[in-house]
């Protein structure tokens, strides 16, 4: 009989989601689909939980190669607490991978985790790393493209918009944004937040030009004051961007109005 590897014991493991990304498309016509993630210290995913394991959330034979992928035998899963829903564009798959390796003790080196993700996923984000949105990251192939500095602090006020959407990892049908790399590479240099909000308020619009669908959210940032928007680019999250302190009187109220689901406010950006 295979014995299986059962959870170390350990404190409870939280892993952050995100809420969409900063940027996303092409580096270049042809080149890879990459992206700057939103971290969101509001979502993420408990272990040990009361909701379902791995083992229940993916297909086996994918959940097995996962485990192989870490070094391990027979697993015997535990369950998670995720707040976040699926399809959403908060990194919820992801978040459970990372949360569920961690509780078997493998944690020490990122990039293995992000290759074992990948296999499981096809499309991963960077939530394995302490400070997934001071990267550049390559989704698609698991891969660190350029380390650059976080994005200054600021808050956000978003929620969901429309139906869940699992990321396809064979849709590389995203806008050339080798531009607007360039610009934030600058623009979070020197700390400059409005000029961060604008370049992800024209990624977000190159974006829904190209696949759509439509959204309120430069209306609402208008009337709202906001410096900027921004999305979830194959899910449904949708963000304004703030100043520190600057979130208007009644700003939730105005997206659920609006028709988003699951309005929050959160604190991101800045070195940690």
């Amino acid at each position: 009989m295979t014995r299986q590897t059962t959870p170390v014991a350990r404190p409870a493991i939280r892993v952050p989601g995100h809420f969409g990304e900063w940027i996303q498309g092409r580096l270049g016509p042809k080149g890879p689909v990459v992206l700057v993630t939103l971290a969101c210290p509001a979502l993420g995913v408990m272990v040990p939980g009361q909701g379902a394991g791995i083992d229940r959330l993916f297909p086996p034979r994918a959940v097995a190669g996962f485990a192989r992928a870490l070094g391990l035998g027979p697993v015997a899963w535990p369950g998670l607490e995720c707040d976040m829903p699926m399809g959403a564009g908060a990194g919820a798959s992801t978040a459970c991978l990372v949360a569920s390796a961690r509780a078997m003790g493998r944690d020490a080196d990122p990039q293995a985790l992000a290759r074992a993700c990948l296999a499981v996923e096809g499309a991963t984000d960077p939530l394995m790393y302490p400070a997934p949105d001071a990267m550049l990251w390559a989704s698609r192939e698991a891969r660190v493209i350029e380390d650059l500095p976080p994005p200054p602090p600021c808050e956000v006020v978003g929620g969901f918009w429309g139906a869940p959407a699992r990321t396809d990892p064979d849709d590389h049908d995203f806008p050339d944004i080798a531009d607007l790399v360039a610009f934030w590479r600058a623009a979070v240099a020197r700390g400059d937040l409005a000029a961060v909000a604008g370049i992800a308020t024209e990624s977000a619009r190159r974006c829904s030009a190209l696949r759509g669908p439509a959204d309120p959210m430069a209306a609402l940032a208008r009337d709202l004051g906001a410096l900027g928007h921004t999305q979830a680019y194959t899910g449904t999250a949708r963000a304004l961007i703030f100043a520190p302190g600057k979130v208007p009187d009644g700003a939730g109220a105005a997206l659920a109005k609006a028709g988003l689901e699951g309005v929050l406010r959160f604190v991101t950006g800045g070195a940690g």
